[in-house]
């Protein structure tokens, strides 16, 4: 969803879709730029039935981007060009910033902070707060609304980090990697703990 978003916002901010955004322009290209690193790198490490999944999503993503440049460029022109990026733009936008909710639903069912990095937080309510107030500078709802949105769920996000970053989990942490070293092993629980049990017998 930040590629998408990243890319959009990239192709509503060139001037012949919406004038005096180049900023918007050349800031999400370089995004984009990074997101496909990130997709790139995900899908050489990831496990084949999840490297099957992304490659679908990421010939979604850049499906439907060719198709809004496309429409765009053939078929729309001036204001409507403008108005059919800008929705589109802050729609996977809103969805982009709305993505965390499942994880802040699991903070609050967990009491723990333990998957959502403050870094990750911080920079979600700073990224949504300097473009909501970039897009009320220069009076652009496209901008704005959707950032605005990301600013309130990024100071969710540290409100709830605050109240919890006492409990990080870290007890459930030495249970998942007991779990995982099964899973990469092949080994059942059990017989890894008997593994561990003839280990420790010999130490």
């Amino acid at each position: 969803m930040t590629l998408l978003n990243c890319l959009l916002s990239a192709w509503y901010g060139l001037p012949f879709v919406s004038k005096n955004n180049l900023l918007v322009s050349t800031i999400n290209g370089a995004g984009a730029g990074i997101e496909v690193i990130y997709v790139l790198i995900f899908i050489v490490y990831a496990p084949k039935k999840e490297k099957t999944k992304i490659l679908g999503l990421f010939t979604f993503v850049l499906t439907f981007f060719a198709a809004v440049v496309l429409i765009s460029l053939l078929a729309l022109h001036g204001n409507a060009r403008k108005l059919f990026c800008g929705f589109a733009t802050a729609v996977f936008s809103i969805i982009m910033y709305g993505s965390p909710l499942s994880i802040m639903r699991t903070v609050i069912r967990t009491k723990s902070v333990e998957f959502m990095p403050f870094f990750l937080s911080l920079f979600v309510f700073l990224c949504g707060t300097s473009w909501f107030i970039y897009g009320l500078l220069g009076n652009d709802p496209f901008v704005y609304v959707n950032n605005g949105f990301g600013s309130f769920l990024g100071a969710l996000q540290l409100i709830l980090y605050f109240i919890y970053r006492k409990n990080k989990g870290k007890g459930k942490n030495e249970d998942k990697s007991t779990g995982v070293v099964s899973v990469e092993l092949g080994l059942p629980d059990k017989e890894l703990s008997n593994t561990n049990s003839a280990q420790n017998g010999h130490v």
